[in-house]
């Protein structure tokens, strides 16, 4: 059986363009940290590599035998990038100081010894430096504001505008300086106009 994090986990996912409060579970994640403006290629790097080692995850769980692992399931669907995003303290916004940590979900029944093996998988078929920066954590979750921003990336400002707006009218603190961001699809590969990311803030 396969898991699709777009039908299992419909609650984290299936955002509408109405802001909502949700709770966040704990989740596990291959992530790695860089710091710049996310259009320069040192990032589109970090992307890369960060899919290669997820794809290498997947073929190597379905290969595996499924009583090993204690799941029914045999397959799962890559997951959607996302972003940690933390701006630096000056008023002027500037891409260039930018601080990020992107990361891939894996499922509950991804373990560390699986992470282990087939990081070590993909690095001895295409060596790059980049792989010793990945880790592989449980996020802590929690409760946050959500909403699904459409569009470019640079209008995402409206739709920060509205969440800061209804946390004001609700009462609500943010948690973090950060924020986090959602890709639900490709940018590469997707209409700027409809490129759909999910926007969340963690809340006190």
């Amino acid at each position: 059986m396969k898991y699709e994090w777009k039908k299992e986990e419909k609650y984290l996912y299936g955002v509408k363009q109405k802001i909502e409060i949700i709770d966040v579970p704990n989740q596990k994640f291959i992530m790695i940290n860089g710091e710049g403006n996310p259009n320069e290629t040192d990032f589109s790097d970090r992307v890369s590599i960060l899919f290669t080692l997820a794809y290498g995850i997947k073929m190597l769980f379905k290969k595996m035998n499924t009583n090993e692992n204690n799941s029914s399931y045999t397959d799962f669907t890559v997951f959607p990038l996302e972003g940690i995003w933390e701006k630096d303290s000056e008023e002027y916004f500037n891409k260039n100081k930018l601080k990020y940590t992107i990361m891939i979900k894996q499922p509950d029944f991804i373990t560390r010894d699986i992470f282990e093996l087939a990081i070590k998988n993909v690095k001895a078929k295409k060596p790059n430096k980049l792989y010793d920066e990945i880790t592989f954590d449980i996020v802590e979750g929690g409760k946050a504001v959500q909403i699904l921003h459409i569009g470019s990336f640079d209008t995402e400002t409206y739709s920060f505008e509205k969440m800061e707006t209804f946390m004001k009218k609700e009462g609500l603190l943010r948690k973090f300086d950060y924020h986090t961001e959602i890709y639900l699809n490709n940018k590469n590969r997707t209409l700027e106009e409809n490129l759909k990311t999910i926007l969340r803030y963690s809340i006190k």
